[in-house]
């Protein structure tokens, strides 16, 4: 419980809020419940993401209008509860509680509502009216579950809209109950769930004796509950609001029950059991539902394994077979066309304006915008696998791999993120409970190849290594995992001393995916790249191409070229010159900048693209080299810096520097030299 000024909650004045935007709508409930699905249905593109104030957590929000009426909503995090055990919970109820929105849409879903009314049962003791959206409607009928929407209503006390929001059915619904709610026509009357009987008196006890030093607007019922559950928060605040002499005689009450969370779990256990009896309706003893069938081939140990590798061929086979020919396309009809033009209507500039605007602007950042097909196929393909329900899937089959390294299938969840992008993934080892388990997931997780390495990867393979591209692809993929493998299982012999955690995962059931809600992510993460391109990468390029024109505007006498030429001794080891080294050095700010870099350096031509450049310009074997080293390099500087946000400390932060350093720098020169040998 924290103050409704404390500035993880303060958004504006509440006055002014209610000024601008009477119709503040927060949009809860559990993850895998399609509350994402709804948000992105009702507000489409006119929605902003960033983080909540003081927190890692993201913030979503949104604005749509309805028969006229502007709606504000705001998408809380997703939360199995709302007791203080993670950020998400504390940020979901303080926002409730403090903002005090017109309405709460609790999401909940028709085929697992045992898990999804847990959540129900606590917003309802809130005063923020409850209205629940049933979602997955048409998931329930695949399972053979029957829900009667009128029943449920009738049980809950709240307003129940059946729901199947990947199709869009039953929003309009939704939105006309949620009218009827802001206007007064229709008012939730909530069936509150009661503790178990042998701590009801000691419920009301409590509630005696907190009576009246309860700050506003905490309703007094809830803060008696929360003591009562043992939430540390609650807990603490009110000691410092209380006198001794009544916080001594209700931490006394709460002594002598310390097992008072167990009734009130048992209490609200007990009313979804109430709900479920009058409203579901479940397949007879010995059917099989959809999940349950799929799972059997999904989240098989043996099959498992192949049809998740069975589905990352087939991300590389999309990518190669469609993302390749527009990358080539765009980099031929466009870039070096435009390349053309350019440095013919400057012609009468001065050389460095030509220069900067042709070989630093147009041939950097070019050169990394044609990476846009491929990276779209990507984000599709990931967010599909993401909204079908199939990543905890991957994280169960991988769970005995996982546990050579000390680590569980809940690991591997952060660690697929990666594959889009490694930022992400280490934030998101928040799910992992164990704080060893957490740290050597995330110094291991650089290792997975995200977009921006596969970009490079599919640029260069198949320059130098046309129809086979694919299988170096794979193998460099398989490279990145074995040394994840390999150095996981290190560090936790080393360091960790070879612990083991246990390993706890819900499988949520698999649902159709929704294409607005894929469109619309690829869209948001299509354009987060362009829009680095058009700043950091930008920067960067124009970066490189100043050093290599100054300070006589020869390349080979540059300030870049000497850079280069003093690191060349190291990158001969893995048979590069002193090109290709900058273009390691400088793919630290983003991993892109490697392709941004050649595209300066090696310029742009009507005749002849840029890949065509490079194949003409290195052997085979470099180039793999160069495809190893970059796999395994030190990540970009943003992984490096929410590395050390996530484990607080420098030394873990340069540990896990040094390690990939080491690491790609003895991969890349063992592959180089096998590569010469064999010929390549």
């Amino acid at each position: 419980m924290s103050d409704c000024h404390d500035p993880l909650m303060q958004t504006a004045p509440r006055l002014a809020v209610m000024e601008v935007d009477a119709s503040l709508i927060a949009l809860a409930g559990q993850p895998n419940m399609g509350k994402s699905t709804l948000f992105n249905l009702l507000t489409g593109l006119n929605q902003h993401v960033g983080n909540w104030p003081g927190k890692t957590v993201e913030r979503r929000e949104g604005f749509f209008d309805h028969k006229g009426r502007s709606f504000r909503l705001v998408d809380l995090p997703g939360t199995y509860s709302l007791t203080a055990n993670s950020p998400e919970e504390v940020i979901a109820r303080e926002f409730i509680l403090c903002e005090q929105p017109a309405a709460v849409v609790a999401v909940v879903s028709a085929a697992n509502l045992e898990r999804s009314l847990y959540l129900v049962a606590e917003l309802a003791a809130l005063d923020a009216p409850v209205i629940v959206a049933l979602n997955m409607m048409d998931v329930a009928a695949q399972e053979g579950i029957q829900v009667d929407a009128h029943i449920l209503e009738a049980a809950l006390g709240l307003p129940v809209i059946p729901m199947t929001a990947s199709k869009a059915i039953g929003v309009r619904e939704l939105l006309g109950v949620v009218e009827d709610v802001l206007d007064g026509k229709r008012v939730p009357c909530p069936h509150l769930p009661e503790v178990r009987a042998d701590h009801r008196e000691v419920l009301e006890k409590i509630g005696r004796l907190i009576e009246g030093h309860v700050p506003e607007p905490y309703p007094q019922s809830w803060i008696a509950l929360k003591l009562l559950e043992g939430d540390a928060e609650v807990t603490g605040r009110l000691q410092a609001a209380l006198s001794p002499e009544t916080w001594e005689s209700v931490h006394g009450v709460l002594r002598a029950h310390d097992d008072a969370f167990l009734a009130v779990a048992s209490g609200r256990y007990e009313w979804i059991g109430r709900m479920l009896r009058a409203a579901v309706t479940r397949p007879r003893i010995g059917q099989f539902g959809l999940t349950e069938r799929l799972d059997r081939w999904a989240a098989h140990p043996v099959w498992g394994l192949f049809i998740m590798a069975g589905i990352l061929g087939l991300v590389f086979w999309l990518t190669f077979t469609l993302g390749s020919p527009l990358q080539e396309w765009l980099d031929r009809s466009i870039l070096a066309p435009l390349a053309g033009l350019a440095s013919d209507v400057l012609m009468g500039a001065p050389v460095w304006v030509r220069g900067m605007l042709v070989d630093g602007l147009i041939g950097g950042v070019g050169s990394v915008l044609i990476f846009l097909p491929i990276l779209v196929i990507f984000f599709a393909v990931f967010a599909l696998l993401e909204d079908v329900g199939y990543m905890a899937r991957a994280a169960y089959v991988m769970d005995n791999l996982m546990h050579l390294m000390g680590l569980h299938g809940k690991s591997f969840l952060p660690l697929f993120l990666g594959f889009g992008c490694n930022v992400p993934a280490i934030m998101g080892t928040r799910v992992i409970d164990s704080w060893p388990a957490r740290l050597l997931t995330i110094l291991i997780a650089p290792l997975v190849p995200c977009t921006a390495r596969m970009a490079v990867v599919a640029f260069i393979a198949p320059a130098f290594f046309g129809e086979n591209a694919i299988w170096i692809s794979w193998g460099l993929v398989l490279l990145s995992l074995l040394a994840l493998v390999a150095s996981g299982a290190l560090l936790n012999r080393v360091i960790f001393k070879g612990q083991r955690s246990a390993f706890i995962m819900e499988m949520p059931l698999y649902h159709i995916p929704n294409a607005r809600t894929i469109g619309l992510l690829v869209w948001q993460r299509s354009l987060a790249f362009v829009k680095k391109a058009g700043t950091a990468i930008l920067v960067i390029s124009l970066l490189v191409w100043v050093l290599s024109y100054l300070p006589n505007g020869e390349l080979n006498t540059s300030f870049l070229a000497r850079f280069g030429q003093f690191l060349e001794p190291v990158g001969r080891w893995m048979g590069f010159d002193w090109r290709l080294t900058v273009a390691l050095i400088t793919s630290f700010p983003a991993k892109e900048n490697a392709i941004a870099t050649l595209g300066v350096l090696f310029g742009n031509s009507p005749d002849s693209g840029l890949a065509e450049t490079l194949a003409a310009s290195f052997s085979m074997a470099s180039a793999l080299s160069f495809l190893v080293v970059t796999m395994l390099f030190i990540p970009c500087m943003a992984t490096v810096a929410v590395t050390k946000q996530e484990t607080n400390s420098w030394g873990w932060t340069l540990l896990s520097v040094f390690l990939l350093l080491a690491l790609s720098v003895a991969a890349g020169t063992g592959v180089y030299h096998l590569a010469a040998l064999i010929g390549l």
